[in-house]
């Protein structure tokens, strides 16, 4: 392969390697290695402190590593300033001129850069406005946007300079859900349309369910699990992993002898497949999805996986009826069921709860997680 072909083979390509970053004697990102697919769309996900935000200052060229190595479309950027990396970035302040109109918001960037045709600064904001659906709105000045119209005009001066790679540090943060969800949707087809590379930075776990190609997600700087949505969501690699993305009910126990169950208070937890480690007779944390456990006011046929409890609340959350459960053994229990195959269970009602041994994850029981043990929450 020849340099010239190598090159477009990379372009949109992020890689970091080794890269750590500390700030007063702490480490907020610690020995990271990450790689991006050029026109790939990635989210680092992670709660406040997790170093998602500093891993994003350091692609854009705000900070600096202390070690390791940045590369953008295959070349080492970790000692360039911003302006000279192929990159644009998407903050959750838009920072629009507020004295310009849409359309020189846009065109701003290109007018500073060396090396753009004059000639082609207008067909280029015209199709940046077109892209993010702002046409309309050109000749108007920022104060007169709504905030998701404001949030557009962010994207497309971004994207009207062409970058290899967009970086967005939570963009949707200032956005109201309704408004929000829609700009999710509208975010995932427009990169899906320009095959831009993003990397997405956000706390929100819906949010990077619904537009990732992959998840990234973070804790003490470092990645604790990465895949695709449903990998992620369906086989957390770690406890923290299945308590950040979405619920858990988390169970303390002991794993049996041959790790084909474990004990817990009050009933023994089947497991799909056979759990080598740590080993029988050490002390793990079940976990299990609200939506993967039924509520029934009989008992099931198979005694395991199931615990007998009491109603303490129940609330609609729009297509689902979600049940919070005291089981008898101390434990609570969440259980989500779709509304129309709810039963009409009201407080104090006495239930069992079951689930299927392929719905059980087991972590050590070391291993830190979101929720207290034992919470749902």
């Amino acid at each position: 392969m020849s340099d010239t072909q190598t090159a477009a083979a990379e372009s949109g390509s992020v890689e970091l390697r080794g890269v750590s970053k500390s700030f007063g004697g702490v480490t907020v990102v610690d020995d990271l290695d990450l790689s991006v697919r050029p026109g790939e769309f990635l989210s680092l996900l992670g709660p406040s402190g997790c170093g998602k935000t500093t891993t994003l200052r350091m692609l854009a060229g705000f900070e600096q590593p202390d070690r390791g190595e940045v590369l953008i479309s295959g070349a080492a950027v970790q000692h360039l300033p911003p302006h000279k990396r192929d990159i644009n970035t998407v903050f959750q302040s838009y920072a629009l001129f507020p004295h310009m109109t849409v359309a020189a918001n846009i065109a701003y960037g290109l007018r500073q850069r060396r090396g753009v045709d004059r000639s082609q600064i207008r067909p280029r904001v015209a199709e940046a406005l077109d892209m993010v659906r702002m046409t309309r709105f050109a000749d108007r000045k920022p104060s007169q946007l709504s905030g998701g119209q404001q949030q557009r005009v962010a994207l497309a001066r971004a994207l009207v300079n062409r970058p290899s790679v967009l970086l967005l540090d939570e963009p949707l943060g200032a956005l109201d859900r309704k408004l929000r969800e829609d700009m999710q949707v509208e975010l995932k087809l427009l990169q899906g349309r320009l095959g831009t590379t993003f990397v997405f930075v956000t706390h929100d776990q819906e949010e990077a369910l619904s537009m990732s190609d992959r998840i990234a997600v973070m804790l003490n700087g470092r990645i604790e699990q990465i895949a695709d949505p449903y990998t992620v969501y369906e086989r957390p690699a770690t406890a923290f992993v299945a308590g950040f993305i979405g619920q858990q009910n988390f169970l303390p126990g002991t794993l049996a002898a041959g790790g084909r169950s474990v004990e817990i208070a009050g009933g023994t937890l089947q497991l799909a497949e056979p759990v080598t480690a740590p080993g029988a007779g050490a002390a793990v944390r079940a976990a299990v999805r609200p939506e993967a456990v039924g509520v029934a006011e009989k008992p099931p046929a198979e005694p395991a996986n199931a615990l007998p409890g009491t109603v303490a609340a129940v609330s609609l959350l729009g297509d689902v009826l979600q049940y919070l459960v005291h089981a008898d053994s101390g434990q609570e229990l969440l259980a989500r069921v779709p509304r129309r195959q709810a039963g009409r269970l009201a407080d104090g009602a006495r239930v069992w709860c079951s689930w299927t041994p392929a719905d059980v994850h087991v972590f050590p029981a070391e291993a830190s997680t979101p929720a207290p043990i034992g919470s749902a929450a």
